[in-house]
């Protein structure tokens, strides 16, 4: 199945946005500095977005500003137009993430317009990156599932990952944003996307509702797929999706590809430490597995 898998930590930003809590400026750096501690080298950090629609992300160019001088990392920063990309750039972001939706329901919702019309307010942001020299991931909401339009058709996700991959995005993330997914389903997908972007440039970003998160990344990885986005402790869910829970936890990723023998470079103990001193910030415990036994089997001793 090949030995390396790159993770992409986006508990700071994708998780934390999503949760009731509010996290501080000083305790978002700590906790992605633990992060990397851990040994989570790319971590998405936070984002350039309105503070009435995503308060918990205030700060976010303080978070970036102070966590940049870890040399050999990659801080990532969602960016949603024009004036979130000069924000990112004034803070010294050198890969940023534009979004869109797979679902016209899901992108109305959300961002109340049409999914054309939310890439023509990034087009000038990806035009600007690139004679800027600055790298831009795309992240596809609703591939496998919407809210709002039930099941969603590959055609509609090979589309929208076209026209971002055209428009210059380095990497393609696949959201399966309120984990609907079955492994078949995160199969058929991935097998229809990269007959447009190539398997290298695709990434995973399976949420766990129904618990099929890993199971969906187990068949992706045996497509080709070697990018898969988590969050530490699981955290973060979507507010545009009732009963969704958080993202794939982190810890339950690196324990399964540990066990299939491909080593992630993450030390555990520092990652469940990570996690659960940001649980008891938000208030909640950790949704992994992982972390939960771990802890449960610390208490015992």
């Amino acid at each position: 199945m090949g030995d390396t898998v790159r993770i992409v930590e986006v508990g700071p930003r994708d998780g934390l946005q999503n949760e009731k809590t509010s996290v501080s400026v000083a305790d978002r750096i700590a906790f992605i500095e633990a992060l990397i501690a851990a040994g989570l080298h790319t971590v998405e950090v936070g984002a350039f977005v309105s503070p009435k629609a995503i308060p918990q992300m205030v700060g976010s160019a303080e978070v970036l500003r102070g966590v940049i001088g870890h040399a050999g990392n990659e801080f990532h920063v969602l960016v949603p137009n024009e004036k979130g990309y000069e924000a990112s750039q004034a803070a010294g972001a050198k890969v940023i993430a534009v979004f869109a939706a797979a679902s016209e329901g899901f992108s109305r919702a959300n961002i109340n317009c049409t999914v054309a019309e939310s890439i023509e307010r990034f087009k000038p942001v990806l035009s600007r990156a690139k004679a800027d020299g600055i790298r831009v991931r795309g992240y596809i909401s609703c591939v496998l599932g919407c809210p709002y339009d039930g099941e969603i058709k590959p055609q509609a996700v090979v589309d929208v990952a076209k026209t971002l991959w055209e428009l210059g995005c380095y990497e393609i993330s696949l959201g399966d944003t309120i984990g609907v997914g079955t492994p078949l389903k995160a199969r058929q997908l991935l097998r229809a996307v990269a007959g447009t972007v190539p398997m290298q440039n695709l990434a995973m970003h399976f949420h766990d509702t129904y618990g099929q998160a890993l199971a969906n990344l187990y068949a992706g990885m045996e497509e080709g797929c070697r990018v898969i986005d988590s969050a530490a402790g699981g955290l973060g869910g979507c507010p545009y999706a009732p009963g969704a829970t958080g993202n794939v936890a982190t810890e339950d990723v690196v324990y399964m590809l540990e066990g299939m023998g491909i080593a992630t470079g993450v030390d555990m103990a520092k990652l469940v430490a990570a996690t659960n001193t940001i649980s008891k910030l938000i208030g909640r415990p950790p949704v992994s597995r992982v972390a939960a036994a771990l802890n449960a089997k610390a208490r015992a001793h």
